[in-house]
């Protein structure tokens, strides 16, 4: 097998989940910070702090991503620039709207605050992180045609 076959099936997801685990502890790590510091439960501030959190992993995403997982397809052009913005706006969505669906589900059923926001934004962060990789990789970084 070629190296780059290799980087382009599993390995690839292997290089980019090991990202994703350094992006969670941002995103979750950022999330209980503004939570501890600046406690609410209001769902508007519930969201920017959501959004502040996912901003800064994204972030760390893009700076690795492009170093390293998508290295021979990442030009850092103004085109995948932008391309990125978009996906990385489509998964704020998904990651906003599962975070927040998932939190008013569970406080329905009495699910403690702590635990209950820590637990949705567990489940927004893995519907995100699978949106975001075929995103990038099909979207973003996508290899050319005839290209190896």
């Amino acid at each position: 097998m070629t190296k780059q076959k290799r980087k382009s099936g599993p390995f690839q997801f292997m290089q980019f989940s090991v990202i994703g685990v350094a992006n969670a502890l941002i995103d979750i790590g950022t999330l209980n910070l503004l939570l501890i510091l600046f406690y609410t439960d209001e769902k508007a501030i519930l969201i920017l702090y959501n959004t502040i959190a996912y901003t800064l992993a994204i972030i760390n995403s893009y700076f690795w991503n492009a170093r390293f997982t998508f290295q021979h397809t990442a030009k850092g052009s103004n085109r995948q620039r932008i391309l990125f913005i978009i996906q990385a706006i489509v998964s704020l969505g998904v990651n906003n709207l599962v975070f927040i669906g998932a939190n008013a589900l569970m406080e329905v059923i009495g699910v403690p605050n702590w635990l209950r926001y820590n637990i949705a934004k567990g489940m927004a962060m893995f519907l995100s992180f699978l949106a975001s990789f075929f995103m990038i990789k099909y979207f973003v970084f996508k290899r050319k045609k005839g290209k190896n």
